[in-house]
Formats: structure tokens, sequence, C-alpha cells
């Protein structure tokens, strides 16, 4: 067939009292959100004594206006109403402030061992959610307000400076004694206990937490997520910087992210951790899913684990994870399970499903990066229930492949073809393949929002029966489900930008045993 060409618009979301707009702005702001509440659970902070204050202050902000002082950027940094405003209730100040030794969490940044850092600025934040077994009742989100030294120091690729690390770098001959060390005790060799009992007390600790720090992300980040999941406590983290509200931000002028788009996006955030949807997908069709497959690698480069998400026609969304196994193949730099690993993964997300929803399923959209074998789909298939239809769609970034520019009547030729084109444009090949471009000229801000020529998104059905402009939709749509900000929309779908949160976050820390998994999106977020 020849190519064709759709222009989608961009998708309508649900708000309160049954009504639509295309922007989360527009929507909240004129009619609150899809679900409602009569006041907001209660919340706890934690952070250093500055940080506690700075995090008093931002709920104020938030419960005021704020806007541009310059009305022309308006339309790309729309005003923010207020929380009451916006969500119809007043965001609370937290029943409990705890405070962490600001000197103590400076040190622990600091540490020689990117594990060790991590691990140690987690424990102490970790120490004072203990405290919150003392409360009545348990809150419903943590903020966890972080100093800006601890996001330079505390990710995976961070590194400290000599002079200023706060205890020594372990020598390769330690790392190598701690290991043999530990490979001594599991396979059962009392080797180590010739040692006096003091030292053999001194080498257990150092081998403690030496080995428990491994056993999670050295970004501090993904690793406090994934162990307050132990203590069922979503967490809301942000820097203190970000709470520092100067003359140029509360005034958003250029060069600075404006105080308005700062409230929108930590309003959105902490009212759907909270419990609460800011928005649904009218456009949803009952009965239909769409299962988004994750991987994480592990440190050895030859094992590697596996997920799927779940996300259901109400914009909720379930996590299952399955086990580790040699799922990668470095010759074709893609991930893979064998059939039977495949029917266990999805028939497990369906059993969630069904226990935490359980209203009958139509059609499964399964959504991958990097694609499925025959041999997968039959195993996919295995697991789905009869009467089911389930249909494998590769969707990954197409950035080797063509681009689209709009055509304009520039009165300089040289100038024409020069915009983006627009944002909800299908462009389709095959009857079972094109391009969707999910970046690129938005008409609700009049602008393109990006830094680079728009990249499409790959969309190809390889397996199933679906129709290509249906599923490119679909796909569309679901760029607008990230309750994490408030955006018109994103260059991914929440498919397959939440793979990737869900392996950073839960596949990346191995130290998580499987009753401290929790299924719910808002962990991840």
């Amino acid at each position: 067939m020849s190519s064709k060409f759709h222009f989608f618009g961009e998708p309508l979301l649900e708000f309160g009292h049954q009504q639509t707009a295309e922007d989360p702005h527009d929507g909240l702001a004129l009619f609150g959100p899809a679900e409602t509440r009569s006041q907001m659970p209660d919340n706890i902070v934690i952070g250093t004594e500055r940080g506690i204050q700075a995090w008093n202050a931002w709920c104020e902000a938030l419960n005021s206006s704020a806007a541009c002082v310059d009305t022309a950027r308006h339309r790309a940094w729309p005003p923010y109403p207020g929380f009451d405003v916006a969500f119809g209730v007043k965001w609370p100040k937290p029943v409990r402030s705890y405070a962490v030794d600001g000197q103590m969490l400076s040190d622990a940044s600091r540490k020689a061992d990117k594990h060790d850092r991590a691990f140690a600025v987690s424990r102490l934040y970790i120490e004072q959610v203990e405290k919150v077994k003392r409360l009545d009742a348990l809150p419903a989100l943590a903020i966890c307000v972080v100093p800006d030294e601890v996001f330079e120091n505390c990710r995976p690729n961070s590194s400290v400076a000599f002079s200023k690390m706060s205890d020594i770098k372990r020598s390769a001959d330690e790392v190598a004694f701690l290991r043999q060390a530990i490979l001594d005790r599991d396979s059962g060799q009392q080797s180590m206990f010739d040692m006096d009992e003091p030292e053999v007390t001194a080498v257990l600790d150092t081998m403690g937490v030496y080995e428990e720090s491994r056993g999670y992300s050295p970004d501090f980040r993904r690793q406090l997520k994934g162990r307050l999941m132990a203590h069922d406590l979503p967490v809301q983290i942000i820097k203190e910087s970000t709470l520092h509200i100067t003359a140029q931000v509360r005034d958003g002028e250029k060069g600075t992210n404006p105080l308005s788009d700062r409230l929108w996006n930590f309003s959105t955030a902490i009212y759907y951790k909270c419990g609460a949807k800011p928005w649904k997908t009218p456009w949803a069709r009952d009965g239909v899913c769409y299962v988004g497959l994750a991987y994480k690698l592990a440190e050895n480069k030859r094992t590697a684990c596996c997920a799927a998400q779940m996300f259901l026609d109400s914009g909720d969304g379930v996590v299952f994870v399955g086990e580790f196994g040699p799922w990668f193949s470095p010759k074709s730099n893609e991930f893979h399970l064998p059939p039977e690993k495949a029917e266990a993964l999805l028939r497990g997300t369906i059993e969630t499903y069904r226990q935490q929803d359980g209203r009958p399923l139509k059609e499964i959209f399964l959504h991958t990066q990097s694609g499925i074998t025959h041999e997968e789909y039959k195993g996919f298939l295995r697991a789905v229930p009869e009467g089911v239809k389930l249909i494998s769609i590769r969707v990954k970034q197409d950035r080797g492949g063509q681009r689209l520019y709009r055509y304009d009547e520039h009165p300089d030729v040289a100038k024409r073809g020069q915009h983006p084109v627009l944002r909800g444009v299908f462009w389709q090949k095959t009857p079972r393949h094109g391009l969707l471009y999910t970046n690129g000229f938005k008409p609700r801000i009049a602008t393109y929002d990006g830094f680079e020529v728009p990249v499409p998104l790959s969309v190809t059905i390889q397996f199933g029966d679906g129709d290509i402009v249906q599923v490119a939709k679909d796909i569309l749509g679901l760029t607008k489900l990230n309750y994490n900000s408030c955006q018109l929309g994103e260059g991914r779908p929440i498919t397959i930008k939440y793979s990737d949160r869900v392996g950073e976050i839960l596949l990346a820390n191995p130290g998580l045993t499987k009753d401290q998994w929790r299924h719910n999106f808002k962990y991840y977020a």
C-alpha cells in the first residue's frame, strides 16, 4: 500500500463532573480532578532542619496562586491557581517532621564508594521512617527533602573528589578479601574463623554492610523508593534548592523554571501519590488493557530480571515482577524470554489484575521496546484467558529514520519548512507499521517545546490482529498518563516510560524481597 498520513489531534482527558480538556492545567483549573477528596490524608516530611523549614514555606506556596509576571509566557507556563482551586481541597502541613542531622548526611554522601554512599544516606532517612510506627495511623505519603549535595554525589556515575571524601577507599586487596569471605561463608568454609574473636566480629560487621549495600542501587533516589516499599509508604523526593523561592523564580523570569510550573508538577504528583487520580482517559475502551515489559541487566552483565506493568482503561496500573535469568543477548542487544517464562510473567500479571480489579478483559496490547519472538508470543498467548485477544506491539524511538517538517509560506523561500511537524501526526507506511510523532508543534501552547528535530516512535504490530491506526491513537493517548508531572503530553507512552522506571527502582534493588514489592504505580512515580 502507499503511505497514508493521519492527524489525530491532542487526545482529551476527563476531569471533574465528567468534563474534558486537552491540557491538564486547563482541566484541573476549570473542573477539578477526576477523583475528588473531601480532605487530603496525612503526610510526613523528612529532611535537615533547613529542608523542613523550606518545606513548610512550600506548603504555603502550594495553597497560594502563582504566575509569570510576563503574561506572554502564560500560554507555555499556565498560572497556578492554588491547590484548593485545582483539587478542591487545601494541602495540609505534615503531621510530623523528622529531622536528619545535616553533618551526618553530608559525611554519608561523601563516602569513597558509590554503594556505601547511597546505602548510608538512605539509612539515615529510613531510620526516621521507623518512627512512623509510633503514629496512630500510617501516613499516605512521605516527603523527603534532600540537600543538593546528596543529589550530586549519590548517583551511579557520581564521584567524590579525594580531598572531600569522608572515609578511605577500600583497597583492591580488601575488596577481594571481603568477596572471598562471603563466598567462604556461603559455601560453609570456616577459614576466616581462625582469627581472634574481636577480629572475626569486625570482619562480620564489615561483610554485613558490604553485602547489604550491594543489594541495592547505587542511586540514592532509586534505592530509597525501593526500600520504603517495605514500609508501605510512597515517597516524594525533592531537592532543597527546588523549594527555594527566589524573586526570579516567583516572577517566572527567563532562565528559570517558573514557580507556577513547579507547583503544577508537584501538586499533581502528590495528589496522585495520596491515592486519587487527577484525570482519567475518556477515550479508553472497556475491557482493553496495555502491558509494558521491563528488563534490568544485573551487574554481572550475564543475568537480567523481567517485569510487566499493566495499565487499565481507568488509568490504574499494576506491576508484576518475574525472575532473573539469561534473558539478555549481547549479540542482538535485546532481551527475550523462553516461552514458559513469558507465560509465567503474563499469567502472574493477569492474576494480579484479577485480584485488584477483576473486570473481564477483552484485549491485551503488549508493548515492548526490544520486540518479541514468535516463540515468546506463543508463551504469552498461553497465559491469556479464553476469548481474549493478544496483540504484540513494538514501540521504540526511530532515531535513525526520516524526519518531517511542516510546510509553510514564509516570504523567504530559504526559510520554509523549518518548523517541526504537529504532535499527533501518524505516518502509516503499511497496514502493520508506521511512525507516530508524539513530539512536535503543540497548538495549545503555540510552540514546539523540544530541543531537537522531533524523533518519532516506530510502531509495529508484530503478532496478532489489530488496526494500526487505532494502535497509534492508543499510544498517543498513553503519553498523557504520567501523573508525576502536569504536562500536555510526553514523547513516550506510559507503558514504555514506566518500564524503565520499574527497572530503575525495583529491578535495580535485588536486595528487596518479593514480600516487599508493591503493585501500585504510586510507589514508582
